[in-house]
């Protein structure tokens, strides 16, 4: 299937998606919990509909009327094996809890989600009690609890998905728990996982995110969550903004933990126009100018970056390429690549990723099964020479299902 956009001028308002990052948390809490839990304002992506699909595995019940999920909590597993599509944060989250069973579980799923690294769970888990066994430190994993809390080493520079799945599952543990944390990335993920907590009822303290005190025999709470808009999904939304006329977009917290809100600095780095309107966030073009940004820690930006960097005249230097590696794709690579064939030359050296941005020529791109280089290809295309055609944009179903719909409101 090929999905073409055709350079026009970017004007319209939207309702950002659900947060599929605050979502999976939110499901993973409503299991825990005993009672009945509402979560409101959900965007129905393939992850979203994986995690919902793992909670029932493990024991909840659950119903959904449009947007909006009841969740009956209650840890029970009902099933052997975990399928977790190619949601990266299900598997990791849910392998924790899953080992506060004490029968062995296998979580595991398709596509790129089966080339994706999950060793780092073994060491922790072993040390807390549980067993723990992947294939060449891939997916499928088997693992056997119950965790008993006690004092683990997390490594966390390939990814704070595996601190997440302990920080949520460890608050039901026999006793206490220490984690001593080295190289942490991405550290407001593990704030989202800390506020989802703390509104389920639990708890867990930090020093610096390098020691994590998680008090054992805590219990959740059920709860009525608002699911926030997704700053990750709205990101490409806001880059065609910038570079092809204006977007205004509602249901964004100004005061979202979430990662990827630092995409509003690098718009003002990159001489956007960004304002708030109320609820509202508006972005429009003004003159583009090249800029540096370090996206280390909100590293699904960088397909976003790339889509507004492409149309900045200059170099624009981003930091925390060797993030990208183990992404839905080889993220830097295939940014590389497929906007090289829009005639955007990116340099790729260790950490840093360079865009010559400037003129962008029309052409064809391959998504490589990646959401968010659909989504960028889509952002490229508003203000090229030409029409972008994209290969394989079903793969938005994975985070924003609604995408190109969405899309072609802004168009005329």
């Amino acid at each position: 299937m090929m999905k073409s956009v055709t350079p026009s001028p970017i004007r319209g308002t939207l309702a950002a998606p659900g947060s599929k990052s605050h979502a999976q948390r939110a499901i993973a809490a409503a299991l825990l919990a005993q009672g009945r839990s509402i979560l409101r304002g959900l965007t129905w992506s393939d992850d979203v509909r994986a995690a919902l699909g793992i909670a029932q595995s493990l024991g909840a019940e659950t119903s959904v009327e449009g947007s909006t999920a009841s969740v009956d909590g209650g840890f029970a597993p009902r099933a052997d094996t975990l399928h977790c599509g190619e949601a990266g944060l299900a598997i990791r989250m849910f392998t924790p809890i899953a080992a506060l069973h004490d029968h062995e579980l296998t979580l595991t799923g398709e596509g790129s989600l089966l080339s994706r690294p999950v060793d780092m769970l073994a060491r922790p888990l072993v040390q807390l009690g549980a067993s723990f066994a992947a294939t060449g430190g891939k997916p499928p994993i088997r693992v056997r609890g119950p965790l008993r809390g006690g004092v683990a080493q997390v490594d966390g520079s390939v990814s704070s998905q595996m601190l997440t799945g302990l920080l949520m599952a460890l608050p039901l543990a026999g006793g206490d728990t220490r984690l001593e944390v080295s190289d942490l990335k991405s550290t407001p993920y593990i704030d989202l996982t800390l506020a989802v907590m703390a509104e389920f009822g639990v708890r867990a303290d930090h020093t610096a995110y390098r020691e994590f005190r998680i008090p054992g025999n805590q219990r959740y709470q059920p709860r009525a969550c608002q699911i926030e808009g997704d700053w990750s999904g709205a990101a490409c939304l806001l880059a065609a903004g910038a570079v092809g006329g204006e977007i205004a977009l509602t249901g964004l917290r100004a005061d979202s933990v979430q990662a990827d809100r630092a995409m509003l600095d690098a718009l003002r780095l990159a001489g956007a126009r960004v304002a708030w309107n109320g609820g509202t966030l508006v972005v429009a073009r003004q003159d583009l100018r090249p800029f540096a940004f370090d996206a280390t820690d909100c590293p699904d930006l960088f397909p976003a970056l790339a889509a507004l960097a492409a149309h900045c005249p200059g170099e624009t230097r981003l930091r925390g390429a060797s993030r990208l590696a183990h992404k839905e794709s080889d993220r830097a690579k295939v940014l590389q690549t497929q906007l090289g064939r829009l005639h955007v030359r990116i340099d790729l050296d260790g950490d840093t990723m360079t865009v010559h941005g400037g003129s962008v020529a029309g052409g064809e791109i391959d998504a490589c099964n990646d959401h968010r280089i659909a989504m960028a290809a889509a952002a490229v295309a508003v203000a090229a020479q030409g029409p972008v055609h994209i290969q394989g944009p079903d793969c938005v179903a994975k985070s924003y299902p609604g995408f190109f719909a969405d899309f072609a409101r802004l168009q005329p």
